[in-house]
């Protein structure tokens, strides 16, 4: 009967389910430190009484640190020669924290791997006498009475928390966690005298209480209440603003609890030698007797009861599960129920029931879901679901949602695969439902090496598996014996892994077998990486880095592949920097092109060792021209000279380079002589300048050296008479070289440089034909008679008897 093992507390019923008859042997929890995790998860056993911590310092043994299942099954033995544990508590990702004696934080996860940190030299020096922990961080309670606080395990910073001045040990005191505090950061209560202090980092806070001392204290799973016991034996539940006092209970002794625990949030669980006091909320209480120690563990709707030999759940008995099942219940589920144990005993009753809940019939259906869903028992779980199943409650229902029954059913199915006592994880339902999601579950169980169920669950709710399967091929790499036949093992890996997901990414197995020293079987993992880009930091790291270039142009990823040279250039000689560039054209391009920009010096060696003579020649040219010095630059082209006369088919570029030589000689020379800059200039421009400077006879040998055409020196000294204004030298230039120097062309050259009078003048002349190139005049005179319909008064009249000076 589902009511046997429930006991009433006020008005609400509590039950008291057994979960596992425990699988460890000859373990006595008095002799022990205890640390379970919440939420179905691991329990951590070390020897603590005093005469077992003296035998083992006498003879020099190393005591055994052992981590069991909810079912008492051995996870594993860990040999402890750290020091003393002062408390050890589990953290939110189910890594154990242990604190010792000698101010050392040691984390570790269930197979070993540990991590270590110090809490700072107050601990060092004084010691730690107690600790406190949440999910997250501890405080710790140095021998100088120091509160230490640790925020955050994973970033362990610690930070000494505002003295309140104490002179002795509190007689009791917890941790209220960040997200249930006032100030958002931790806070720690303290017992101090007849009255309770609040710490946190920055000042504390006297509550001034008059029901002290007390010796006990315990926060709600919430954070909304806080329970003590004070010396007289009375247990007090307040506010956790301390505004309103919500329960008082008269326990009828002053020996000190063992333990205090929640039980949810809705009563107090107090653990006496061979006795278990259940106090609700109007001071009522239920006793249990146990013998011996026994160890409880908080949970959001219950408190886990781990005895030497059981594993036990007390909880208040869900509301709809009170609803179906208490004696003479009306509501619509237990009416359901009724009318379904009357449809197994054929009787007419049945009928009957459902016509009086019609309209409240799928109220009836969701309980009797959610109970089975509440329940730990497997034949109730059943006989509740088929209640509601479709061929019996839900069919009454025109157009009830199916999903709802299916999605509870795939709960349920789940939460009873991982209670078996092969697996020992005894969620219950608004545990999985508001705190443990899928997800969270499948990776605790692949921590666990249940890689099989994890799988499975991943299967039937359509997740991605890949997280599971990663996890196990880093197992069996680590498991995997040192030197044995990896070709079986590569095999195992991809078969398994590309059976549940073909683009699984292998880069963390790879990485794993890397760290366990096998680095031909990363190698081969990484060939099956589907992801190029992802391969490359891996295998730099393996010190491969010919095949992570190789990788990094795959991926296309330009950036990648820069990454990639550039590691290269710093870790090896040039020469081999070369070698490894040889054959792969992408990258010797971009080597080429990053050396343009940031580092010529590399692109001569690369041209230099590539025997890239025309290139080399190019670089010489390049750097020729940022030279100031006309000597140096000098040189600079006679190497690029030398090197594209090396080169076939580049005789024109020699004879440029040569012809550019020549030039700046001739500039350099000019400079000395006249005091005026040339460098830089084209063979044009320096023979137009040195006509402007009236250096007439050094126009002329430039010209002849470098061979300029008769009809450019012309048209640069028309253009140099013209700068000059010398209208004079212009017109008798222009008669003495009437075929060399066309009319038109003056003009040309009279427009571009804005000189309209004197470019009519021409224009007039040639339209009279003194070129004989009429037509051509015509056009001219019309186009500067639009632009100037008449000649200045002051302008010069060239050809008409009058001369400009």
């Amino acid at each position: 009967m589902a009511t046997l093992d429930w006991s009433l507390l006020h008005n609400r019923f509590y039950r008291k389910i057994e979960l596992y008859s425990l699988l460890w042997r000859d373990v006595d929890l008095a002799k022990h430190l205890v640390a379970a995790a919440p939420l179905g998860g691991p329990v951590a056993l070390i020897r603590n009484d005093s005469r077992s911590l003296a035998l083992n310092a006498v003879v020099g043994a190393k005591q055994n640190l052992f981590i069991y299942t909810c079912a008492g099954k051995l996870i594993n033995q860990i040999q402890w020669d750290k020091g003393r544990i002062v408390a050890m508590s589990w953290s939110s990702t189910e890594h154990l924290v242990c604190v010792l004696e000698s101010g050392s934080v040691r984390i570790l996860d269930i197979w070993g791997d540990a991590v270590t940190f110090s809490l700072g030299q107050d601990a060092k020096d004084s010691g730690v006498l107690d600790c406190r922990f949440w999910e997250s961080g501890l405080v710790a309670l140095t021998g100088n009475l120091k509160l230490i606080l640790v925020e955050d395990f994973k970033i362990p910073r610690p930070t000494i928390m505002a003295d309140p001045g104490l002179t002795t040990k509190p007689s009791a005191w917890v941790v209220i966690p960040p997200q249930h505090a006032g100030t958002k950061q931790p806070e720690v209560l303290l017992a101090v005298k007849s009255t309770l202090l609040i710490v946190n980092a920055q000042n504390f806070q006297d509550q001034r209480l008059q029901s002290g001392p007390f010796v006990s204290l315990a926060l709600s799973p919430n954070g909304k209440f806080i329970s003590f016991v004070n010396t007289s034996g009375k247990v007090i539940v307040i506010s956790a603003d301390f505004q309103k006092q919500l329960a008082e209970f008269n326990a009828g002794t002053t020996q000190p609890p063992i333990q205090m625990a929640w039980c949810g949030a809705d009563s107090v669980t107090i653990h006496w030698e061979d006795a278990l006091v259940v106090v609700g909320p109007f001071g009522d209480c239920i006793r249990y007797a146990f013998e011996g120690i026994i160890h409880l563990v908080s949970e959001i709707d219950g408190v886990r009861i781990i005895t030497n030999d059981k594993c036990q759940f007390l909880q208040k008995v869900p509301n709809v599960t009170e609803e179906i099942f208490k004696i003479g219940s009306t509501a619509p589920g237990a009416i359901l129920f009724d009318a379904y144990d009357h449809f197994q005993r054929k009787s007419p009753r049945a009928d009957e029931n459902i016509r009086s809940i019609k309209s409240e019939l799928s109220l009836a259906v969701d309980a009797c879901l959610e109970a089975a869903a509440n329940e730990f028992n497997s034949s109730r779980q059943k006989l509740l679901l088929k209640v509601g199943r479709p061929s019996f409650g839900k069919c009454f229902i025109d157009g009830y949602n199916a999903e709802k029954f299916t999605n509870l059913c795939e709960t349920v199915r789940i939460l009873n695969a991982v209670r078996r006592f092969e697996i020992g994880i005894p969620l219950s339902f608004p545990q999985y439902v508001y705190f443990i999601c899928p997800t969270l579950l499948i990776g605790r169980l692949a921590q666990r090496h249940h890689h099989s169920l994890a799988l499975q669950i991943c299967t039937y709710l359509k997740i991605n598996p890949s997280r599971v399967l990663v996890h196990w091929a880093c197992t069996k790499i680590k498991n995997s014996v040192s030197g044995g036949d990896i070709s079986l093992l590569l095999d195992s890996i991809v078969s398994q892994c590309t059976k549940y997901n073909p683009s699984i990414s292998y880069l963390q197995i790879a990485k794993t077998a890397y760290q366990q020293g096998q680095s031909a079987l990363a190698a081969k993992l990484l060939d099956h990486e589907p992801i190029a880009a992802n391969q490359v930091p891996l295998l730099m790291s393996m010190e491969q880095d010919d095949r992570a270039l190789t990788k990094a142009i795959e991926s296309g990823d330009t950036d990648l592949a820069y990454a990639v040279i550039l590691h290269i250039k710093r870790k090896h000689p040039m020469a081999e920097f070369f070698r490894i560039l040889k054959g792969k054209p992408v990258a010797m391009n971009l080597v080429v092109s990053y050396a343009r920009v940031q580092d010529i010096q590399l692109l001569k060696d690369f041209y230099y060792q590539d025997d890239r003579r025309t290139e080399m020649a190019g670089v010489q040219l390049q750097e020729s021209f940022e030279l100031s010095q006309v000597g140096s630059r000098i040189n600079k082209l006679k190497e690029a000279q030398r090197l594209y006369l090396e080169s076939k088919d580049r005789g024109f570029e020699a004879k440029a380079v040569e012809d550019q030589i020549r030039l700046l000689q001739l500039q350099g020379t000019l400079e000395r002589e006249t005091g005026e800059v040339f460098c830089d200039l084209t063979v044009s421009e320096t023979i137009y300048k040195c006509l402007v400077l009236g250096h007439v006879n050094r126009a002329a040998k430039v010209k002849s050296d470098l061979k300029v055409p008769e009809r450019r020196y012309l048209w640069l000294k028309v253009k140099a008479l013209v700068e000059q204004r010398n209208w004079e030298a212009l017109d008798k230039f222009v008669k003495t070289n009437p075929k060399s120097m066309p009319l038109s062309s003056v003009v040309e050259v009279l427009t571009e440089r804005n000189e309209l009078a004197q470019a009519k003048i021409y224009s007039e002349q040639l339209a009279k034909g003194q070129q004989g190139n009429q037509e051509g005049g015509s056009s001219f005179l019309g186009l500067f008679k639009s632009a100037l319909p008449s000649a200045p008064a002051s302008a010069p009249v060239v050809g008409s008897g009058t001369s400009s000076s």
